[in-house]
C-alpha cells in the first residue's frame, strides 16, 4: 500500500512539473526584442530642392517615357530573365526553411522499428535447461524537447524575418532589374543616334572631299584642302566602327536582361531611334518616404531581426532542456527457437514514459561564446543598415543633381548644334564662292560634328539619370504583385518531382 501511494505522488509531481514547464514554454523567451535601428535623416534634400512638378507614380515609373517598347522589354525580363527566377526561389527555399523551424516546436525524435531475433546459449553454460529461444519486438520512440527558454520560438522568428529578408531581396533585383533594362535601351538607342548622325556627317564630309578634289582639278584649290577633308572622312568613318561595336555588344547585354541568348533584337526594338526623354520634372518627395519604400533598406532591417533572434537561440543553449521521452510497442519471445508463429503468438504491451534533463555544464565558455558571437553578428548588421540609408541618400542626391544638370547641358548644346550647322552652311557657300578657304569649312564641319555627338550623348544621359533617380527611390518592384513568382514551366517541372503542397502558391 505503501509503495502504491509513493508512486502516486510521484506521478503527481511529475505531472505538476510537466504542467509548469508547458505553461513557461509559452512565456519566456530568452535574447532581446528586436527595435527598428533609430537614424536621423534629413528633412529635405540637399538645397531644399523639393524636385516640384507633376508626380510620377514610382510603381511603373518606365511609362513615364512613353515609350511602347520600353513597356514591352521590362515586361519581357520580368518573365524570362534568370537571376530573377532564381531570386524567385530562394524565396521559396526559405519558405521550406521556416516550415523546419516550425517542426522543432512538435516531437522532433519519431522512430518506428521491428526486430526479429533468434538466441542460442553456449551449452556450456551451467543451469541452463533451454539453448535457443526467438524473440520479437516493434515499437514506436518518441523525444520532445520542450521549449521552455523559447530557442524554437525564436527560430521561427528568425525564419520568418529571413523569409521577409528574401522576398525583399526579390523586390530588390527587381528595382535594379526594370532599372538596368531601361538604362541598357536608352544606351542602344543613344548609340543609335549617335550612329545615325556620324553616318550623316560622313556624307557631307564625303561631299566636302569631292568640292575640294574638283577645285583641285581646276586649279581652284590646294592639295592641303583635300588632304584635310579625307583625313576628317576617315576619322567620322572610324568612330562610325566604334558606334558599331558598342551597339552590338549593348545589344547582346539587352538579350541576356531579357532572358535570351545573344542574337538580333531589331524586331523587338523598332525602327524609331530617338532617345526617350523622361519628361518634366520628378518629384522625389521626403528622404523618409524613400526609406520606407526602398527593399534593400527594408531588407537590412530584416536580416537584423533575423540575427536578433540568433542571440536569443544561442542564450537558450545556456540553461538546461527537458525533454518528454516515451515509447510504446509489443513485445513476444518463444522458448522454440525460430518458429515465427509461435513467436507472434504470446505478446505483450510494454511502454515507458518520462521527462529527461539535460545540462551542458562543462561547456569550457563555448556556448557562451557563441552568444557573443551572435550579438556580434547583430551589431554588424546594425551598422550595416546605417549604411545601407547613407548609401541610398547619396545615391538619390547624385541622380538629382545629374538629372538637373544633364537637362541643363542639353539646353546649352542644342543651341550648340544650331549654331554649328549654320556655320557649317555659311563656310561652305563661301568656299564655293571663293571667298574662304577650306580650313574654315573644316572647322565648322569638326565643330558640328562634335557638337551633335555631344548633344546625343547628353540626352541619353538625362535618360539615364532619370532612370537612376527612379532606382534610388526604390520605385519598379510593385510589378510583381497579384502574379505568380515562379514560372509556370519551372513549377510543372518541380510539382512533377517534389511534393510541394501549397508552398508554391
Amino acid at each position: 500500500m505503501l509503495i502504491s501511494f509513493c508512486r502516486s505522488r510521484c506521478c503527481a509531481l511529475v505531472c505538476i512539473l510537466l504542467l509548469g514547464c508547458v505553461l513557461l514554454s509559452g512565456c519566456i523567451k530568452l535574447g532581446p526584442e528586436f527595435e527598428r535601428p533609430k537614424m536621423s535623416v534629413p528633412d529635405n534634400w540637399q538645397n531644399n530642392h523639393p524636385m516640384a512638378g507633376k508626380r510620377v507614380d514610382f510603381r511603373e515609373w518606365w511609362r513615364s517615357f512613353n515609350d511602347p517598347i520600353l513597356d514591352r522589354l521590362i515586361t519581357i525580363a520580368y518573365e524570362q530573365n534568370l537571376n530573377l527566377q532564381v531570386a524567385a526561389l530562394r524565396i521559396i527555399e526559405a519558405r521550406a526553411q521556416l516550415g523546419i523551424a516550425k517542426g522543432m516546436l512538435f516531437p522532433q525524435k519519431q522512430q518506428f522499428g521491428t526486430d526479429l531475433f533468434y538466441n542460442k546459449l553456449s551449452e556450456n553454460m551451467p543451469n541452463i535447461n533451454r539453448y535457443s529461444f526467438g524473440t520479437f519486438d516493434v515499437g514506436f520512440d518518441t523525444l520532445w524537447e520542450m521549449d521552455i527558454w523559447g530557442k524554437y520560438r525564436r527560430a521561427i522568428e528568425s525564419g520568418k524575418a529571413n523569409l521577409d529578408a528574401t522576398t525583399l531581396s526579390y523586390d530588390d533585383l527587381l528595382v535594379s532589374l526594370t532599372a538596368e533594362v531601361a538604362a541598357t535601351y536608352i544606351q542602344i538607342r543613344t548609340l543609335q543616334q549617335r550612329l545615325f548622325l556620324a553616318n550623316n556627317n560622313a556624307g557631307i564630309q564625303a561631299k566636302s572631299l569631292k568640292i575640294s578634289q574638283a577645285l583641285l582639278r581646276n586649279s581652284l584649290g590646294t592639295n592641303l584642302d583635300v588632304q584635310q577633308a579625307e583625313a576628317l572622312l576617315h576619322g567620322t568613318k572610324a568612330m562610325i566602327a566604334s558606334l558599331e561595336t558598342g551597339l552590338r555588344q549593348t545589344r547582346n547585354a539587352l538579350s541576356v536582361l531579357l532572358g535570351l541568348p545573344p542574337i538580333d533584337i531589331s524586331g523587338l526594338l523598332g525602327k524609331d531611334i530617338s532617345v526617350p526623354n523622361a519628361g518634366g520634372e520628378i518629384t522625389a518627395g521626403i528622404p523618409a518616404d524613400m526609406l520606407r519604400r526602398r527593399p534593400d533598406i527594408r531588407r537590412e532591417e530584416l536580416k537584423a531581426a533575423a540575427q536578433c533572434a540568433m542571440i536569443g537561440i544561442a542564450e537558450a543553449d545556456l540553461y538546461p532542456r527537458l525533454s518528454l521521452q516515451g515509447s510504446v510497442g509489443i513485445a513476444s519471445s518463444s522458448a522454440n527457437g525460430m518458429d515465427i508463429f509461435d513467436v507472434l503468438g504470446a505478446q505483450t504491451l510494454v511502454g515507458k514514459f518520462g521527462p529527461t534533463v539535460s545540462w551542458p555544464i562543462l561547456q569550457y565558455g563555448r556556448l557562451k561564446n557563441n552568444v557573443r558571437i551572435q550579438d556580434a553578428k547583430f551589431e554588424q548588421l546594425l551598422i550595416g543598415y546605417k549604411e545601407s540609408v547613407l548609401r541610398a541618400l547619396r545615391e538619390v542626391e547624385d541622380a538629382m543633381i545629374g538629372y538637373h544638370k544633364a537637362k541643363e547641358q542639353v539646353l546649352e548644346l542644342q543651341q550648340g548644334v544650331d549654331a554649328s550647322q549654320r556655320a557649317v552652311n555659311l563656310s561652305l557657300l563661301h568656299y564655293r564662292n571663293g571667298i574662304e578657304d577650306y580650313t574654315r569649312v573644316l572647322n565648322s564641319q569638326q565643330s558640328l560634328v562634335q557638337q551633335q555627338d555631344r548633344l546625343t550623348s547628353a540626352q541619353g544621359d538625362a535618360a539615364r539619370n532619370a532612370i537612376a533617380l527612379y532606382k534610388a527611390m526604390g520605385g519598379g518592384w510593385e510589378i510583381r504583385l497579384g502574379k505568380e513568382l515562379i514560372p509556370p514551366g519551372i513549377k510543372s517541372d518541380m510539382i512533377k518531382r517534389t511534393d510541394w503542397g501549397k508552398m508554391l502558391d
